[in-house]
């Protein structure tokens, strides 16, 4: 009862603002059959993102070939099969006079050859074609560590390279099933060496402790990644992996300074952040 009390005192506020930016923005996304993982996994910040005229673009459907505990996208099998999406996705940004954009996809584990890198390339080929002046930051998934697939989406230039370890490494089985830390670490060092500004964050609340967030961070900026965020976990659903605790704004804090402290160059840490947050901030 306690514990549940200082859950509800605790857990962060999500600001609800229906304004002329986040209608504008959801239109856009709407007339063009975009899928954004602002929408998918329940974003908290989508009001203040969509009002600022910044979205995360999800591409290769809206079905996931895993099923992390934390993930509120939807799993199972996919159906995609749209070869236009690339350019559609390019034409919608254009649309929105975005300087930047963060483009993320589902896992495509069914796509044996690439993974769907392929269709990750062309994306960003054709804002950089159609959008000149936009930054295109991607949040990809490991491509199962395939060296081949990620050289795709490395070889087109995306201004931000990310991709999300999610968690600390303990307990990183438990909230990635599919997916394996070392992996995830040598797809960011990967990164790294091609020359390309490179990105990771984590969730907490989830079982870590302080001193293993810590490490973490010790870890990731080893392998060379200059930006990194944390943000609270929260649970979207009762199927979903529990919230153990909700973090401290003074304990955000200390992950900030501590995390450039050690560095890196940009630490976006609250309980409200989320990898694409702000974004814009972080080139």
């Amino acid at each position: 009862m306690i514990n549940s009390t200082i859950a509800k005192v605790m857990k962060p506020k999500v600001r609800l603002k229906l304004s002329k930016g986040y209608n504008y923005t959801k239109n856009i996304v709407q007339k063009n059959n975009l899928h954004t993982v602002c929408e998918e996994a329940r974003c908290p910040n989508i009001y203040e993102c969509w009002d600022r005229g910044i979205g995360t673009i999800m591409i290769l459907g809206d079905v996931c070939t895993r099923a992390c505990g934390f993930c509120a996208v939807k799993t199972g099998k996919p159906v995609w099969d749209d070869p236009m999406e690339p350019l559609r996705t390019a034409l919608a940004v254009k649309k929105m006079d975005l300087k930047h954009v963060v483009i993320t996809s589902v896992d495509r584990d069914d796509i044996k050859h690439d993974y769907g890198a392929n269709i990750w390339a062309e994306t960003i080929d054709q804002i950089h074609i159609n959008v000149p002046g936009c930054n295109v930051e991607v949040l990809t998934p490991d491509f199962r560590g395939n060296k081949f697939a990620l050289s795709k989406v490395l070889n087109a230039n995306p201004e931000i390279y990310s991709h999300n370890v999610e968690c600390v490494e303990r307990i990183s089985k438990k909230v990635r099933t599919q997916a394996n830390w070392n992996t995830s670490l040598d797809v960011l060092k990967y990164s790294v060496d091609s020359g390309l500004k490179t990105k990771t964050g984590i969730m907490v609340g989830l079982g870590e402790t302080f001193y293993e967030v810590i490490e973490t961070m010790k870890q990731i900026v080893d392998v060379g990644v200059s930006i990194f965020t944390i943000g609270q976990y929260l649970q979207p659903t009762k199927k979903h992996l529990p919230v153990v605790r909700y973090v401290d704004e003074s304990e955000f804090r200390d992950y900030e300074n501590i995390g450039l402290e050690i560095g890196f160059s940009v630490v976006k840490s609250g309980p409200l952040v989320r990898s694409s947050y702000q974004a814009d901030e972080c080139v």
